[in-house]
C-alpha cells in the first residue's frame, strides 16, 4: 500500500501524521521535494519520531536549499523539477509519501504537487482547524475529484471542533481516520500513542 500525505495547506501537520502513519504501519517514509530546512528535514523529523526497526527513510529525490515554493526553490537553485527523475522508491513495504504545502503548490511552470499523486496511491488528507479551514478542505477534495482521485481518509489536526469536522464529514463522506489534538510536543512516545489509537483505521483503508 502506497499512502500520500497532503494538506490543505502549509504547516497543518502533514509531517506529524507522516510519522504517525509511519511507525503505526511500520512502513517505509519518501519525501520527494523538500525545500529548506537541509540539515533537519522532515526526512530527518520523521526517522528522529519513529521507534521501530522495520521502517527505511528514503532520500528525497530534490533537495532544495530555500524554504519556498518548489518551483522558486528549484530556480533559485538554478534547476527545474522534472517529474521524470522523480522515482517512487523500490520496496515490498508499505510507502507513507508527503507532498510539500497544499495540492496546487507549484513544482514547474506546469507541474503541481498533486501530479505526483498516482491512481493507486491511498490518500490522506490532513485538514488543521482555523478560520478558513472548511472551504480549503472542501476545496482540496474537489480538486482531487477533478483528477479522478479519491480521499482514501481525512486526519483532523488541532483541538476538536465538532462543526467543521461534521460539515466535512458530511460533505465529503470520506472516511475519519482520527485527530491529532495539539500536543505541548511530539516524540516517540507521543506519535507511538497516535499509532496504536489510528492503525486499525489506517489498516482498513
Amino acid at each position: 500500500m502506497k499512502l500520500f500525505i497532503t494538506g490543505i495547506g502549509t504547516d497543518v501537520g502533514k509531517t506529524i501524521t507522516s510519522a504517525i502513519v509511519t511507525q503505526a504501519l511500520e512502513a517505509d517514509y519518501w519525501k520527494p521535494i523538500q525545500a529548506g530546512d537541509l540539515d533537519n528535514s522532515d526526512s530527518h523529523k520523521v526517522k528522529s519520531q519513529i521507534s521501530n526497526l522495520k521502517s527505511q527513510i528514503f532520500e528525497n529525490s530534490y533537495k532544495l536549499n530555500t524554504p519556498a515554493s518548489p518551483h522558486l526553490a528549484a530556480a533559485i537553485d538554478g534547476i527545474t523539477i522534472d517529474l521524470k527523475q522523480i522515482k517512487v522508491p523500490s520496496t515490498d513495504n508499505h510507502l507513507v509519501i508527503e507532498g510539500a504545502g497544499g495540492l496546487l503548490v507549484p513544482l514547474n511552470d506546469n507541474d503541481t504537487i498533486i501530479d505526483l499523486i498516482k491512481p493507486d496511491y491511498k490518500i490522506i488528507l490532513v485538514s488543521r482547524h482555523y478560520l478558513g479551514s472548511i472551504n480549503h478542505t472542501l476545496l482540496s477534495f474537489e480538486a482531487l475529484k477533478s483528477r479522478n482521485l479519491k480521499v482514501a481518509g481525512i486526519i483532523f489536526s488541532g483541538d476538536e471542533n465538532k462543526a467543521t469536522e461534521e460539515i466535512i464529514l458530511n460533505k465529503t463522506k470520506a472516511k475519519f481516520i482520527g485527530r491529532i489534538d495539539n500536543e505541548p510536543y511530539f516524540d516517540q512516545n507521543v506519535i507511538q500513542y497516535y499509532a496504536d489509537l489510528f492503525r486499525e483505521n489506517l489498516q482498513n483503508l
